[in-house]
């Protein structure tokens, strides 16, 4: 008889052994219990070979990210022992230190909620992605919640625009913290929380009465109504968590040691760590981030308050080999800001002005700049999660950059029109990845912000502004297809709104009006249902997804000839995808 067996160190392992005399068992792990972090259970020493005897094959951390299954780590340690000039360098006691009263301070836990603050959307990419905080004790977690809380409220307090981090967090309050902190200490092995409520054992009143303050706070944020008294709730007030933290409704999510292991988001990039984790425990921590999404996500974030360097490499040793920290570890920051210039000397050797793009002589030339540009963008998109990447150490200027990004996206264009009408080009095979180009915090209620008081302004300030709206529009991959709309809307309705109205309002009348019109021309143009087009480009508002091309094939009112058929569908599909494009993606909800 064989038995798969998970986390079987306990009594149960024993009773099976003894229950079955000819078992055979097999056990499955990514962290292995070797004797350098070797498990104690009632004074003997286990190990995996010891319970499962030798290893039948490896398949190690190294494997999977050479293999493209998880991702790297980008690993960050903020403190006083940085030694060199650093956004890094904030006055918190990381290491030697490590006693509970000057690594609970309040002061020293203030200065860490200051910097994720600051340095939270650049790590999570405007909040694109989601993290967790694991912290070492109930009672540091509890002093964390009402930092965030406290300092959050201050923020909205001076400036009205600013949008509140969504912190979440759940515990359990059996007082056995103690207990668990030493066996971490030890072995490196997370004690994960039970999931429900404590059972017989002592229950730390403090820590329990917090957790009902903290799940009603969040019953208040998401319309819930969770309970930490009774069992069901609380479980289901943990799959909630769960659920939103996968889904992005949760931007930060506060632990001790739940969902350190065996919790898989591919949304979660960034773990903060103020907790001594080892062996076992640092790797199943760390990968938590690890999950593939798409380019955009390109490693794991990082942020250590303690001096976890040592222990981070003696995991990674201890997991898979002494010199794997090279694969599993991206570069230093140093590291890529040097490939980063590299990559920006090496594109203004090609294109030495925004304007010599235009004078590439054919599409091999523009091949080269393609793929030069895109390596500027991947390393950019890597240095943006550094608390370092500033103004000063940027070799390119946003707006040159900005410039540079707009011929990018010209070429991009051009090669998407005449891949419709099947044109070769060896330009057609490239993935412009122009989803690295997108910024979120660009959008059409940004442009519309930069637009609202232009009626006050002189004349030449209003056609610098309408250059800057115009500048923004052409790079950004989302907007440009609202090129015409926004500038049609600029000339024609912007000076007739009043000082005091609601420009929002104005601009959703005149999208409106403008898409009814587009849909009448191309129902005429191309003898569409006029009705059925309408409901089927409507349908994305609510599903998000493109209709088909045979959907859209439905609404033509007659029958192309079989030789037409493939071309009239083709530009027809094409069409009505311009038109979603240009006045219902990206318009809705900004």
């Amino acid at each position: 008889m064989n038995f798969i067996l998970h986390s079987q160190f306990g009594d149960t392992h024993k009773a099976i052994v003894n229950f079955f005399e000819n078992a055979q068992l097999f056990g499955f792990t990514g962290t292995p219990i070797f004797a350098d972090n070797v498990n104690i259970t009632n004074g003997i020493k286990q190990t995996t070979e010891s319970l499962f005897d030798e290893c039948l094959h490896k398949y190690v951390i190294v494997d999977a990210i050479r293999d493209e299954n998880v991702l790297r780590f980008a690993v960050e340690y903020v403190g006083t022992y940085k030694r060199k000039e650093s956004n890094n360098e904030i006055d918190i006691d990381v290491e030697d230190i490590d006693t509970k009263e000057v690594m609970e301070s309040e002061i020293r836990l203030g200065k860490i909620t200051d910097y994720i603050l600051a340095h939270h959307n650049a790590k999570t990419r405007n909040r694109e992605f989601t993290a967790m905080f694991c912290v070492g004790s109930v009672e540091m977690l509890i002093a964390y919640y009402k930092l965030f809380k406290e300092k959050q409220t201050a923020l909205m307090v001076a400036d009205v625009n600013y949008k509140p981090l969504k912190v979440a967090t759940i515990f359990t309050y059996v007082s056995n913290e103690a207990d668990k902190s030493d066996k971490e200490a030890v072995n490196g092995l997370l004690d994960e929380e039970d999931i429900g409520l404590p059972q017989g054992g002592k229950v730390d009143v403090s820590s329990r009465d917090h957790l009902d303050s903290f799940i009603k706070d969040y019953n208040e944020l998401y319309g819930t109504s969770y309970s930490a008294n009774d069992s069901q709730s609380f479980y289901n007030y943990y799959k909630d968590i769960a659920k939103r933290t996968k889904e992005k409704g949760i931007d930060i999510l506060l632990v001790v040691n739940m969902f350190l292991t065996g919790f898989d988001s591919p949304l979660l990039n960034t773990l903060y760590v103020d907790k001594n984790l080892r062996f076992h425990g640092l790797v199943q921590a760390f990968s938590r981030t690890n999950r593939i999404l798409n380019e955009k996500k390109s490693h794991g974030n990082i942020v250590c308050f303690r001096n976890l360097k040592k222990a981070t490499d003696d995991a990674i040793a201890l997991f898979s080999n002494k010199n794997a920290s090279s694969v599993v570890l991206v570069k230093s920051f140093e590291e890529y800001l040097s490939d980063y210039q590299a990559s920006v000397d090496y594109l203004l050797t090609l294109t030495p002005t925004v304007e010599s793009v235009d004078n590439l002589p054919d599409e091999h030339a523009q091949l080269v700049f393609v793929n030069a540009f895109r390596d500027v963008m991947c390393l950019k998109n890597i240095l943006e999660t550094f608390a370092d990447f500033d103004d000063v150490s940027k070799p390119l200027s946003d707006q040159t950059l900005a410039d540079y990004t707009s011929k990018y996206l010209d070429i991009y264009d051009k090669v998407k029109k005449h891949s419709s009408k099947e044109k070769v080009s060896i330009l057609n095979e490239v993935d412009f990845e122009v989803f690295l180009i997108h910024r979120d915090e660009i959008n059409v209620g940004y442009i519309l912000k930069l637009l609202a008081n232009i009626q006050s302004m002189s004349p030449k300030e209003q056609q610098e502004q309408k250059k800057k709206v115009m500048e923004i529009i052409d790079s950004d991959v989302t907007l440009r297809s609202k090129r015409e709309l926004i500038d049609n809307f600029i000339e024609q309705n912007l000076l007739r709104v009043e000082h005091d109205g609601d420009i929002t309002q104005v601009f959703e009348t005149y999208v409106e009006q403008e898409k009814n019109k587009a849909l009448a021309t191309l129902c005429a143009e191309e003898r569409l249902d006029f009705i059925k087009l309408t409901e089927l480009v409507n349908n994305y508002l609510f599903t998000n997804v493109m209709p088909r091309e045979d959907e859209v094939a439905a609404t033509l009112t007659w029958t192309p000839k079989i030789l037409e058929r493939k071309t009239v569908r083709a530009r027809v599909y094409e069409r009505v995808c311009s038109v979603i494009e240009t006045f219902i993606n990206g318009i809705r909800g900004f």
